[in-house]
């Protein structure tokens, strides 16, 4: 049918040929789907209108008149004639969404910049509650109170293993690094547990700080990252806090001033916590080669299923089960569960809203809690050495995030310039 004879048709009519060649009030179909309603608009040519005056929407009659009245300011001929928009113009009768036009909805609210590194904050706040709550504990062994946060945390994690149908084994090629991923990673919850318990808070928590330098010498190993100088001047520096913190007797004698409790604990302590960190090392390196091949979640169950086995396991072993006497502590082991979980999941959506980078300099305030901490709840005053060590593995940390930051954000910016 020609212009011409369109053309002489009443508006109205015009709009309704529109509206049925969309069958948007006819059949209810998907409207994204263009192909099938422009074959159908081509095909049937009604002459009367299936939707007149009130019985038509008003936002879409509006349209409708706005979406004419520009096809007539188009027209070859110099808007003398009235001819009807292409289908694929007047297939929608509601406005285009603002991801298609391009456009930003004023009234959409927006995300606040800072709060990924205020979930970060409030991790590490968490975090430096349970290890105070572990080091306030008396007569329960580092072993027991890692078996009741692992069985909280399995409970916790099933019903989304459940939800996401992801399954509690995970895909046949990557088991094996689930696997060392819980090994690594329980394996790092428990000798920082029993360091916290041994040696001073703050000492245990400015050591276990270290494992950025760990993590970057075994990807390095393991992965073939690049290693620079400066990675082996912070391993250098990290070490020489680590010494500083520790005070060996073959370097500061047999009587070390400022350690808390007894020296022999103190060094079982550090050496504890310093594998600590070489397994947290492990547990990173671990992470990046599982990368996106398993849920978040699974990752975490495996944590929590094969800690509570190595717990259960080597506390039974050892015959060191206990039961408070104290209802206090019975109360706090649920806490260290509760405080760790919610922990986890801070640090998760903190890691969803910002990069790692910032997060993990935000997560360096544990250190500053664990020393405020020491001397608020056990009146210990951190000794000269202490700070000088903390201050080596903390910049070292700092460095080794700094660097990595940096060479990842000038890789984005190199990938997305054109």
């Amino acid at each position: 049918m020609g212009d011409r004879n369109l053309s002489a048709l009443p508006k109205d009519v015009l709009v309704a040929f529109t509206k049925v060649g969309s069958h948007g009030a006819n059949d209810g179909g998907d409207h994204d789907e263009f192909g099938d309603h422009g074959e159908a608009t081509a095909e049937t040519i009604p002459l009367r209108s299936n939707c007149r005056g009130a019985s038509c929407d008003d936002d879409d009659g509006d349209a409708r008149e706005t979406e004419g009245a520009g096809g007539s300011d188009n027209s070859p001929e110099g808007g003398e004639k009235e001819r009807l928009c292409p289908p694929t113009l007047c297939v929608r009768g509601a406005p285009a969404s603002p991801e298609e036009t391009g456009s930003k909805d004023p009234e959409k609210p927006k995300r606040c910049p800072a709060l990924g590194l205020f979930y970060a904050f409030l991790s590490g706040f968490m975090f430096s509650i349970m290890s105070l709550l572990v080091k306030s504990i008396q007569g329960v062994h580092a072993l027991e109170i890692s078996t009741l946060r692992c069985f909280f945390q399995m409970l916790f994690i099933m019903p989304f293993l459940i939800y996401y149908k992801t399954g509690f084994l995970g895909p046949r090629d990557i088991r094996i690094y689930l696997v060392l991923r819980g090994l690594f990673g329980s394996t790092t919850m428990i000798l920082l547990f029993y360091a916290v318990q041994q040696m001073s808070l703050a000492d245990a928590v400015v050591i276990m700080f270290s494992n950025p330098v760990f993590t970057s010498l075994l990807a390095w190993i393991f992965l073939k990252e690049k290693c620079t100088i400066l990675d082996c001047v912070f391993t250098v520096s990290t070490l020489t806090g680590v010494v500083l913190i520790a005070r060996p007797p073959f370097i500061f004698g047999q009587h070390a001033y400022g350690v808390e409790g007894d020296y022999a604990n103190h060094i079982k302590g550090t050496i504890a916590v310093f594998a600590g960190a070489v397994f947290s090392g492990c547990t990173y390196v671990t992470l990046r080669k599982i990368g996106k091949g398993a849920n978040l979640y699974l990752s975490v169950w495996y944590y929590a299923v094969i800690g509570f086995i190595e717990s259960i396991v080597t506390v039974s072993a050892l015959g060191a089960w206990t039961i408070p006497f104290c209802g206090r502590d019975r109360w706090m082991l649920m806490l260290i569960a509760v405080l760790g979980i919610v922990g986890q999941l801070f640090i998760t959506k903190a890691l969803q809203l910002e990069k790692a980078g910032p997060v993990s300099l935000i997560r360096t305030g544990e250190v500053v809690l664990a020393f405020l901490f020491q001397f608020i709840f056990f009146n210990h005053a951190p000794t000269y050495l202490s700070l000088a060590g903390a201050l080596c593995i903390v910049a070292s940390s700092v460095g080794v995030t700094l660097r990595k930051w940096y060479n990842s954000t000038r890789k984005s910016r190199a990938g997305d310039a054109p």
